[in-house]
């Protein structure tokens, strides 16, 4: 169990970082404000998720 939580704590981070720079890139260019509250909404959510993950992941290795 902790094997996966260890691998899946990464990948939830990258995925945080990832929405974080398509919320840069649509800033910078211009893009739809309608996309940047997309991108935001999408990021606190992983964020969330990510944060989640890592509390599960101390309580798991006790």
């Amino acid at each position: 169990m902790a094997v996966i939580l260890n691998n899946a704590v990464p990948f939830a981070m990258g995925g945080v970082v990832l929405v974080l720079l398509m919320g840069f890139i649509n800033m910078f260019r211009g893009g739809s404000p309608n996309t940047s509250q997309r991108l935001m909404r999408w990021r606190v959510g992983l964020q969330f998720l990510t944060i989640v993950l890592v509390l599960f992941a101390i309580w798991a290795r006790g």
